[in-house]
């Protein structure tokens, strides 16, 4: 069967029933869905009791116009069901940032006209809305991805929490102003004020889910040096005789021969992330709540000021376990670059 609703749009659909009064807009409903179901118009009329043609219109009505109050004229074009169809593949497809654009694209491959108010109803009831995208690594492989999620389920398995895992990656904010949406009174244009330097913060993070122990070293620079007091650090935590394990990504300095030697010595086993997965480290989200609590929409005079909001954030945020519960889990779900098929 070949579906025209989205999942969204029959949620929709469904709701307006049960609070429309008006007996006619529910039967246009009810016609619309069922002609989505399969039915022909000849079986939804039997059932609604109307004749074939008012069951064909009420259809189109909703497919071309958006329409379903009879006492409403909808939107002032008028696509036809397969010209619909092929506005919202084009919209899956391409990514428009103003609606003015959209209707163009109707002009221009229909030459049917929408106003922006009639468009954005449009949009509206064929299940889309404003948002941003989600950026997804060019180079990310879903088969890889599923490979290590059963993986990391066979290890937690097999160590039944008496051997910690952590999961390690280094973090650089940088002294900057970072603008990301916020809440702001309508019409009021909210200015902050921008740094323009370039000093930035070293930290190497590990974070053990099992009761989310954080561990985090800042350091000068990143590298096999810094990693090789980080392992030791990480050993000094755990003085008891069990084999750590070390879940992180394809840096050149995980891999580093020395890094691999002094690893075995301290009975810590180290695992790799597939390449181009950000999405399988949880540590990830650690950063990402330290940049919305410390550096979003926020202005630092002094570098000084910066590296202590930093630091204090991470030695205050052991405080919020619920939050690092919610938010930092395991729950992995593997995604594929659009640029390859499946």
């Amino acid at each position: 069967m070949n579906q025209k609703l989205s999942k969204k749009e029959r949620e929709n659909l469904l709701q307006s029933h049960r609070q429309e009064r008006d007996g006619r807009v529910r039967d246009r409903i009810k016609a619309v869905l069922a002609y989505d179901d399969g039915y022909s118009y000849a079986e939804i009329a039997k059932i609604l009791l109307l004749d074939d043609e008012t069951i064909r219109r009420h259809v189109e009505d909703y497919f071309c116009k958006v329409k379903l109050k009879p006492e409403n004229g909808g939107s002032s074009s008028h696509l036809s069901v397969k010209e619909s169809l092929c506005v919202k593949a084009h919209l899956e497809e391409n990514t428009y940032l103003y609606v003015k654009d959209i209707c163009a694209y109707v002009k221009d491959r229909f030459n049917k006209r929408y106003s922006i108010s009639g468009m954005t109803k449009w949009l509206h009831q064929q299940g889309f809305c404003y948002k941003k995208p989600h950026g997804v690594p060019a180079k990310a492989d879903k088969k890889e991805q599923e490979k290590f999620i059963k993986r990391y389920a066979q290890l937690i398995d097999k160590t039944r929490g008496k051997e910690p895992i952590y999961f390690v990656d280094s973090v650089h904010p940088h002294h900057q102003t970072r603008l990301t949406y916020g809440w702001i009174l309508k019409g009021v244009r909210k200015e902050i004020a921008m740094t323009g330097r370039q000093y930035k913060l070293n930290i190497i993070g590990g974070i053990n889910l099992d009761g989310h122990k954080l561990i985090y070293n800042p350091v000068d620079k990143v590298d096999g040096e810094a990693i090789g007091r980080f392992l030791l650090d990480l050993r000094k935590r755990h003085p008891e005789k069990c084999k750590l394990h070390i879940i992180w990504d394809n840096a050149g300095y995980h891999r580093d021969r020395e890094i691999i030697e002094l690893a075995k010595k301290l009975a810590i086993e180290l695992h790799y992330l597939p390449p181009y997965s950000p999405n399988l480290n949880p540590i990830e989200r650690l950063w990402k709540i330290m940049h919305e609590w410390v550096t979003n929409n926020r202005y630092y005079e002094t570098f000084l000021e910066f590296s202590e909001a930093i630091m204090d954030f991470f030695k205050k945020i052991g405080r919020h376990k619920n939050i690092l519960r919610a938010r930092i889990t395991d729950n992995f779900r593997a995604i594929q670059s659009p640029l390859f098929s499946p």
